[in-house]
């Protein structure tokens, strides 16, 4: 497992809470910039990495 294996594996819960936390502030203010908050939520629900995509560093899913 390298490096970007485990930023990987720290980032997947970090975006989906990110997520989270983002779409209950536009909920609580009004701000409806806050609800750009489903991208990150999205990304890590279905574990979409931008780093990994840019990277291209970290071991495709199907691999390990």
């Amino acid at each position: 497992m390298n490096t970007f294996d485990k930023i990987r594996a720290f980032c997947r819960p970090f975006r989906i809470v990110v997520g989270i936390i983002l779409i209950i502030a536009g909920i609580y203010t009004g701000i409806v910039w806050f609800y750009l908050g489903i991208i990150p939520l999205l990304a890590g629900v279905f574990d979409l990495c931008p780093l990994c995509k840019f990277s291209g560093k970290c071991t495709p899913k199907n691999l390990k």
